[in-house]
Parts: C-alpha cells; sequence; structure tokens
C-alpha cells in the first residue's frame, strides 16, 4: 500500500502538499496503531477500559480502513501527475510509467524482501514463511499478488502480509496507462465507474473467504478509482466555492459514518454489502476533489500542529513497509515486561516513533536516492513533475 507524490504541476503552495501528507500521515499512524493492538493487550490498560467504543476502535481497529484511505490518496496522485506530465491522459505513454513506477517502489521493495529472506533463514521468531515455501513468498512479492496467496493459503508473517495493499495497487496500475490510452475521457471515465460498481461485489457477494473478500483486486480497485475520479473533478470542484464545501461536508459525514459509528453503519448494511469502504472512499475523494478551496479554510491553522504527522506522511510508504519489522521483535518485550497500564502505552510510543524513524532513514538513505537515480536514467531531461506513487 503506498502512496507518495510531490507537489504536482500547478501546484502554488507547499502548504497543499503539507495537507496531503496529514492525511497519509494520519492513515499510515492508524496501521502502525492496529498492528501494535494486535500484538500489546490495550483493552486491559486502564485508558483502553475507559476510552469510548468509538474512540478505541478510531485508534486501535482502523487498520483496514487506513488502507482504504491510502488507495484513494493514490489514485488521485497517480493521476494528477499523469496529467501533469504529460499533459492529456491520452498520452500516457505505457513505458515510461511502468518504468517510473518501478523507480518509486522497486528500491524499498527490493530491500524489504532480501532481508525477510535473512530473516527466515537464520529462524527468527515472527519471520519465518510457514504456510508455503521461502520461494513461494519470494514470487508473490516480485508479482505483486501476496494477496492472491493469502487467500490460498492463509496469512504469511506480518512483514510478508502488509505487501497485499502494494499487490493492489500494482494490478491496478499495471491496467492504468493503458485504460489512459483509450479513446475519449468518457471511455476512462467509464471504465472507472466499472471497477467502482465491482468493489462492493467483490467485498460481499463473490466469496466467503474473509481474506479474498477484503484483499482481491476488486475489492480495492474501487478506492483507487475513487482517487482518479477526485483528480478529474478537482478543477471543476475547487473553481465553485458552494460545490467545494458542499464537497467538503459530504465526506465528513460520510467519513465519520464509517470511521466513527460503526455500529449504526453496519445496522443500515453497510458493512454486509460492502458499501462501508464505497461510503469511505467517496469522503476521501470529495475531500480530495475539494482541495483548496474549502480545505484550505479548514486545515490552515491547523497545519502547524501537524509536524510529527506530516513527517510520517511524507515517508509513508518506507514506513508501512518497514514497521513490522520493528514491531515484530519489540511487541513481545513490552507486553511481558511489568504492569499493562506502563509498559502499554510506553510500547506504542516507542514502536510509533522507531517506526516512524526507520521509515526516515529508508526514505533518505535507500529509496529516494535510488528513486532518483533510475529516474535520471529513465528521463535525463527535468520532469515537469514529480511522479507519485502510493505510499501506504
Amino acid at each position: 500500500m503506498v502512496s507518495s507524490a510531490r507537489c504536482p504541476a500547478g501546484a502554488t503552495a507547499a502548504a497543499r502538499d503539507d495537507r496531503l501528507d496529514l492525511l497519509r500521515g494520519a492513515a499510515v499512524l492508524l496501521v502502525v496503531l492496529f498492528h501494535i493492538a494486535l500484538r500489546l493487550p490495550v483493552e486491559a490498560t486502564t485508558a483502553g477500559r475507559l476510552l469510548p467504543h468509538e474512540v478505541f476502535s478510531v485508534l486501535f481497529r482502523s487498520g483496514y480502513y487506513a488502507v482504504v484511505v491510502f488507495f484513494v490518496i493514490s489514485g488521485y496522485l497517480i493521476t494528477t501527475s499523469a496529467l501533469g506530465r504529460w499533459g492529456a491522459l491520452e498520452r500516457v505513454a505505457p513505458g515510461r510509467f511502468y518504468g517510473l513506477r518501478l523507480a518509486r517502489i522497486g528500491p524499498c521493495l527490493a530491500a524489504l524482501v532480501a532481508l525477510l529472506v535473512v530473516l527466515h533463514l537464520l529462524g527468527i521468531e515472527g519471520f519465518v514463511v510457514t504456510t508455503v515455501p521461502l520461494g513461494r513468498a519470494v514470487l508473490a512479492a516480485a508479482t505483486f499478488h501476496v494477496n492472491w496467496l493469502e487467500a490460498q493459503t492463509g496469512y504469511l508473517p506480518g512483514a510478508w502480509d502488509v505487501l497485499w495493499s502494494l499487490s493492489v495497487e500494482e494490478g491496478f496500475y499495471l491496467l492504468f496507462p493503458l485504460a489512459c490510452r483509450l479513446p475519449g475521457r468518457r471511455t476512462f471515465v467509464a471504465l472507472l465507474f466499472v471497477f467502482i460498481m465491482a468493489g462492493p461485489i467483490a467485498r460481499a457477494g463473490l466469496t466467503d473467504d474473509e481474506i479474498w473478500a477484503d484483499k482481491a483486486y476488486l475489492s480495492g480497485a474501487d478506492a483507487i478509482a475513487f482517487g482518479c475520479l477526485a483528480a478529474l473533478a478537482r478543477r471543476r470542484i475547487v473553481a465553485n466555492r458552494r460545490l467545494a464545501r458542499c464537497c467538503l461536508a459530504l465526506a465528513s459525514i460520510g467519513i465519520t459514518l464509517v470511521f466513527v459509528f460503526r455500529r449504526e453503519a453496519a445496522a443500515l448494511g453497510l458493512a454486509a454489502t460492502g458499501l462501508n469502504v464505497t461510503v469511505l472512499a467517496a469522503g476521501i475523494a470529495l475531500l480530495l476533489a475539494a482541495r483548496p478551496a474549502a480545505w484550505a479554510v479548514a486545515a490552515g491553522p491547523w497545519v502547524w500542529l501537524g509536524r510529527p504527522l506530516r513527517g510520517l506522511g511524507r515517508n509513508s510508504y518506507e514506513v508501512y513497509l518497514s514497521h513490522m519489522l520493528v514491531i515484530t521483535p519489540l511487541a513481545p518485550w513490552f507486553a511481558r515486561f511489568g504492569q499493562p497500564d506502563l509498559a502499554v502505552p510506553l510500547g506504542f510510543v516507542v514502536l510509533v516513533i522507531l517506526g516512524g524513524l526507520a521509515g526516515a532513514l529508508i526514505a533518505r538513505h535507500l529509496s529516494e536516492p535510488l528513486n532518483l537515480a533510475i529516474r535520471r536514467r529513465l528521463a535525463p531531461a527535468p520532469a515537469r513533475t514529480a511522479f507519485g506513487a502510493d505510499r501506504a
């Protein structure tokens, strides 16, 4: 799962990127908190018992929804970057598109898989693949079908499992440049709506397998498609302040319903029909499309308070891919250490900080330098806009 693009062509202020980074930072933080909460007994702490159910769910049970947020941001950034780089979707060059994707996601992914192979061979607890041969897991990671493999054989260790969302994204982006070349934008938009309609069917109607229902290619493709639509609609919405505010209001309702009022959403049948993800994805897409006219007003005074979140957001791809390398070995130690009221909160703080630092170091010393080096080989001339890959 990924989502990272620099400020696209036409952006007038770095703050606009900052607000996207805030959203990505919040999403990756929720993923990290979810994975920590699976390994530390937060329910056993006084704070865990006192927190209202809705707040507890948002903080510690929102990992999947956070990935949906990343999918929407990913589609938005990819489409915005493609428009900025090529001027029109019909002019997208598939070969170059794939090369730029590889430059962004390849170095970090290759390094992670290589490290996971070493940890498996050393027999490090929590990193040993037991459901399939090691080579099969490596093949799934390299060819973006970890989601399919897990649906067939069961969950891989946590540091492998996070690659399921990257598999969904790359399945979509294998088709993206080809769809862009279809005659007429209406054809492209119609295809996006096909993905949107297929999403809830894939989640609720095609399989009884819980893993495949959540992680199938079509189960996440609708969220990416919503992001693409948001990028295409942005100029029209931004030009109409009243429309932008209406979009922001609808976004707030949808996001709050799915994230916060989960029991009510379930009572409405949204979870059973797979429409909870649809409503959330539509809400995030409206939020992105309303930028900057409405969102700038709402977020502006608070932007500086979110510096740590913006840092997580800028490195969200690296944090997402690497955070289980921190959580898997260290979380059990905190789980065994002393009183839950002391050890569990301390564990959350330490693991979040270490996960963020690991992501920042990887971005600075590995993924970004190699990303730029590969891009220079692909296109020596400066690009009109930085190309966005997704980070989660």
